[in-house]
């Protein structure tokens, strides 16, 4: 191999490396669309951090924090659908706590939620947002509610969106890899607008 045709391989091999470490997990990220339907499973203040991005980029959006089946199907029968649910994951005791529930009610009000989105068409997007401080890492002992919302949700979404502080262990990367998901995360939660704005482009 001459020095010349060396040189453009190492540079092929190059360009395709750094090309690598910047694709995203899983498969190419999908376009989604408005109106959006946002709530959490495990009560936590991810919902209304997710609000205060989506009001910036002016799409049509609500957040229902113990959203249902039912309040997906009445949106449809009143003639406007949703079109895309975002279910942020990460348990509060404190949230669950004030909304009178517990994680075992979370989970199964966020299963039978997301299995109508599935039967409706509507996509799906898990959303964890809080870092570290909102996985199992910082809980109290014993307490394995984040892990449990995170297990409900993930392997179920159309895409992941994450602060990549909270999958630092590679929870989520697993989970994408495994399943095929479209993984994007940010350094910082004020980039999710950027994020936010190429998935639900006008």
């Amino acid at each position: 191999m001459n020095k010349t045709v060396r040189t453009c391989a190492l540079a092929l091999m190059t360009v395709a490396f750094i090309t690598g470490l910047a694709r995203p997990s899983g498969a190419q990220a999908p376009k989604f669309e408005a109106p959006i339907l946002v709530t959490s499973c495990g009560q936590s203040i991810a919902p209304i951090m997710i609000k205060v991005f989506l009001q910036k980029l002016q799409v049509e959006f609500e957040v229902n924090a113990l959203a249902s089946a039912d309040d997906l199907l009445a949106k449809k029968q009143a003639g406007k659908p949703f079109k895309t649910l975002i279910v942020t994951m990460g348990a509060s005791l404190k949230g669950m706590g004030a909304a009178g529930i517990d994680i075992d009610d979370e989970l199964e009000r966020t299963a039978a939620l997301i299995a109508a989105a599935r039967k409706e068409g509507v996509k799906i997007i898990g959303a964890h947002i809080e870092g570290l401080k909102r996985r199992a890492q910082g809980a109290a002992a014993g307490d394995t509610t984040d892990e449990q919302s995170i297990d409900a949700v993930a392997p179920l979404a159309d895409l992941l969106l994450l602060n990549k502080e909270g999958n630092s262990d590679g929870r989520f990367s697993v989970i994408a890899k495994a399943k095929g998901i479209p993984l994007v995360e940010v350094e910082k939660n004020v980039d999710l607008i950027t994020e936010l704005g190429k998935l639900f482009p006008k």
